[in-house]
């Protein structure tokens, strides 16, 4: 890995758990966001969100039946 090398953080949000960070590097996943990844030693230069909570609720909805 070069110091240059720059990466982001992926913000994954749970319904019912905390959210967690991955690496768009390398996938390390993380409790919280920091400058630089502690696998990868990327740079961080930003997060990005992934809905991926939607499908939680969608799944939830079906069980409820709403």
């Amino acid at each position: 890995m070069k110091p240059s090398d720059t990466a982001y953080w992926i913000r994954n949000t749970h319904i019912f758990q905390r959210d967690e960070y991955v690496c768009s590097n390398c996938g390390a996943r993380f409790v919280r966001p920091s400058k630089f990844c502690k696998e990868c030693g990327c740079r961080m230069t930003g997060t990005k969100s992934d809905v991926g909570w939607v499908d939680e609720m969608e799944a939830f909805d079906a069980i409820f039946d709403d």
